[in-house]
């Protein structure tokens, strides 16, 4: 009987635990040289300054660049998809099986219209609100219920200018503002991973 039993187990292919330590991070943005600056890409520009802040670099893998960076015990794969922003569920869902990681545990960043500049956000889930990158997040992982930090642009265009504005380069005053935007957004990453969401949206949201 012992025996059958063994061999019974031993033939059950069983999915490992997802790692509770293991966090995926990801910022939302467009490749290409003409995008790196503009408002639509502060998923990418918020995760290129965590990456010179604390000394580490990102590599080209499958369907985006990957890094990953430990802190404390954690250990944080950051993600900038290369399939464009429509299609950033794609390189989500494939990391986020690849490196067995519960949607709990996943961390979107993106620009945010409906926020005036540099209100940072964190919620636990909610609509897409009209952005396409979250919009195919949810279509792929078929649920609303992740955590996501967005990142306020204002509406400050005309009727039929969205495109053309988050599209756009930041302005000369919002250029003053980043620096210290940016390195709030990046000790919101630290604190999603060491403190947990609840923690981090009492102390972040509305900062």
């Amino acid at each position: 009987m012992l025996k059958w039993i063994t061999a019974l187990f031993k033939n059950q292919k069983t999915a490992l635990p997802p790692d509770m330590k293991k966090f995926l991070i990801v910022g939302l943005g467009n490749i290409g040289a003409e995008y790196v600056n503009t408002r639509h890409n502060i998923g990418f520009k918020i995760l290129d300054h965590l990456a010179k802040k604390e000394n580490f670099s990102f590599q080209t893998a499958k369907l985006g660049d990957i890094a990953e960076y430990k802190i404390k015990g954690r250990t944080l794969i950051l993600l900038k998809p290369n399939t464009y922003m429509n299609l950033s569920g794609k390189a989500v869902k494939y990391w986020m099986e690849k490196e067995n990681i519960e949607k709990d545990n996943i961390l979107i960043i993106t620009d945010d219209l409906n926020l005036s500049f540099g209100t940072l956000r964190i919620k636990s889930k909610g609509s897409d609100g009209g952005h396409n990158g979250l919009k195919n997040i949810q279509s792929l992982l078929n649920t609303t219920e992740y955590p996501r930090f967005r990142f306020g642009i204002s509406d400050q265009f005309k009727k039929g200018q969205q495109v053309d504005y988050v599209l756009g380069v930041w302005n000369e005053e919002e250029k003053k503002q980043l620096p210290e935007r940016l390195d709030t957004a990046c000790e919101i990453i630290q604190s999603f991973a060491l403190a947990g969401l609840s923690n981090t949206m009492n102390t972040f949201n509305g900062k």
